[in-house]
């Protein structure tokens, strides 16, 4: 059977990738920093940042391994039917 095509991403995009979220980081930080508010809010908004940065990287996990696990699968049931048609002979009589 043919074999999937194996999707690969370029170092251009994953530099772009960490980039974007090294400058979008570092842009609410300093937004933080200079916000003209008392420190009891800087600090929530901190936590509040640093929350959803913690979810971003979990939900991209679990969309990943979800991803692989369906590969995987894939290939389980590949390999099951490439063994089933490698043994088939269409030309067997049964019963005779």
């Amino acid at each position: 059977m043919a074999n999937p095509i194996r999707q690969q991403t370029t170092a251009a995009y994953s530099a772009q990738a960490a980039l974007s979220f090294a400058i979008a980081l570092t842009a609410m930080v300093v937004g933080i920093a200079y916000l003209p508010v008392g420190p009891w809010v800087r600090a929530f908004l901190a936590v509040g940042l640093l929350y959803v940065v913690t979810s971003a990287f979990t939900l991209a996990k679990v969309v990943r391994d979800r991803q692989d696990e369906g590969q995987v699968t894939s290939r389980v049931d590949q390999a099951r039917l490439d063994k089933l048609l490698a043994e088939h002979d269409p030309f067997k009589v049964d019963g005779l």
